[in-house]
């Protein structure tokens, strides 16, 4: 449907075969997602391939589009990614929804890492080991601490910079 122009100007992602209206980005939002672009672009040229806002394959049914993904550098010409070092979702009026949606579906599809930059506590939620739909393990980042992608870890983030410091 959405190939054919039916949600043509419309912010929606597939998830789980229901297609879902995505939150409008608001300036924080926009701002952590610009901080991680310019914190991970520079250090990971070469070594991952950072997609910001585009589809993602899980299974048949879903195609999320989550906000920073850093996949395999190697292009791809005919389909989307399926396999990912890390996934990242900023949010704000979206928190409940990527912990309790989005979240298990990365777990369910192998992702080893997920991130959950969460600007209403100002905190970076970082999800591993994926067990079935779920994360066996959530460490919790606050201002004043530095984060790193387990596949980089020479690449270290300032939580503050993220979620406004």
């Amino acid at each position: 449907m959405i190939e054919v122009g039916l949600f043509q100007n419309e912010r929606i992602e597939l998830i789980r075969g229901a297609l879902v209206q995505m939150s409008p980005q608001n300036v924080p939002h926009a701002r952590s997602i610009q901080a991680l672009t310019q914190l991970l672009v520079p250090p990971l040229v070469g070594r991952a391939a950072l997609r910001v806002r585009l589809p993602f394959t899980v299974g048949g049914h879903s195609e999320p589009e989550p906000d920073v993904t850093l996949v395999d550098p190697a292009p791809r010409r005919d389909d989307h990614p399926d396999h990912a070092f890390l996934i990242i979702e900023v949010s704000n009026d979206s928190l409940r929804f990527d912990r309790k949606k989005k979240a298990p579906l990365y777990a369910r599809a192998g992702i080893p890492e997920c991130w959950i930059v969460n600007l209403v506590d100002r905190v970076i939620e970082r999800r591993t080991e994926p067990v079935g739909a779920a994360y066996a393990a959530l460490e919790v980042f606050h201002p004043g601490q530095a984060i790193a992608p387990l596949a980089f870890p020479d690449v270290r983030l300032h939580v503050a910079e993220i979620v406004g410091g």
